[in-house]
C-alpha cells in the first residue's frame, strides 16, 4: 500500500472504518487520499453551522496525518446517493485517473445504508483493477466477512480516537466513543493474536 484512496460516503465514515489503518499508513509516509462525498448538512443537529462537518473532517484528517491537499470534499446530498449513481461513478473514474492509487478502502458491500452501498457498488466498478478492502461499520453490517486484518498499535488507535473526537457535532452518536473504538480494535486484535487490529472485507486483491 503506497498510494491509497479512502472513500467516505459521509464525513467521519473513513475515520470510523479505517482510521487506525490510515494513522499507521501516514506514520509510514504512505500517500493517503481521502474523498468525502457529503458533508451531511441536512443531518446536522439543530444549532450547528452548515459548514460544521467540512471543518470537522479537515481537522480529523489532519490529526490522522493526511495532507490537507489530499482531502477531497464533494457536495452530494445525504441519503440520496442512489439517485446520483452515474455522477458518483464518473467522479470515481476521474479520481482514479488523477491519483492512480494501488489500494482502495471503502464501505463493505454488505453495508445496508443506501449511501454507503452506492459508494461500494460504484467503487467496485471504478476501481476493478485495484486492490479493494471494505471497511467495517457494525451498525450498518448485518454480516461482515473478516477476511483481512491490519495489525495496529496503541498509538494508531489513540490517533483514530483523537481524530473522531474532532467531530464535536457527532459526539451524541454511540460509536463516536473512545471505549467503543478501543473495544472494536481489541476484538479484532484477539482474532489474530495481536493487541489491536482493524478488520476488512477483501473484495479484490491484486499484487
Amino acid at each position: 500500500m503506497n498510494k491509497v484512496i479512502v472513500l467516505a460516503p459521509h464525513t467521519d465514515d473513513g475515520e470510523l472504518g479505517c482510521g487506525g489503518t490510515i494513522a499507521k499508513l501516514c506514520s509510514e509516509n504512505k500517500d493517503i487520499f481521502y474523498i468525502a462525498f457529503s458533508t451531511c448538512r441536512r443531518s446536522l443537529p439543530a444549532g450547528w453551522e452548515p459548514d460544521t462537518l467540512e471543518i470537522e473532517v479537515r481537522n480529523a484528517t489532519r490529526v490522522l496525518g493526511i495532507k490537507p491537499e489530499n482531502l477531497i470534499i464533494l457536495d452530494y446530498d445525504v441519503r440520496v446517493f442512489p439517485e446520483n449513481r452515474q455522477k458518483i461513478l464518473e467522479d470515481l473514474v476521474y479520481y482514479n485517473k488523477q491519483i492512480q492509487p494501488d489500494t482502495i478502502f471503502m464501505p463493505s458491500v454488505r453495508d445496508i445504508h443506501q449511501d454507503h452501498n452506492t459508494i461500494a457498488m460504484e467503487g467496485i466498478r471504478a476501481f476493478k483493477t485495484h486492490t479493494i478492502l471494505g471497511y467495517e461499520m457494525p451498525w450498518n453490517n448485518l454480516s461482515f466477512n473478516t477476511s483481512a486484518f491490519v495489525i495496529l498499535n496503541e498509538d494508531h488507535i489513540e490517533t483514530k480516537s483523537n481524530a473522531l473526537m474532532e467531530y464535536k457535532s457527532q459526539l451524541h452518536r454511540p460509536y463516536i466513543n473512545r471505549d467503543f473504538i478501543y473495544s472494536m480494535a481489541k476484538i479484532r486484535g484477539v482474532q489474530i493474536g495481536e493487541k489491536y487490529a482493524e478488520s476488512f472485507e477483501m473484495i479484490r486483491a491484486i499484487y
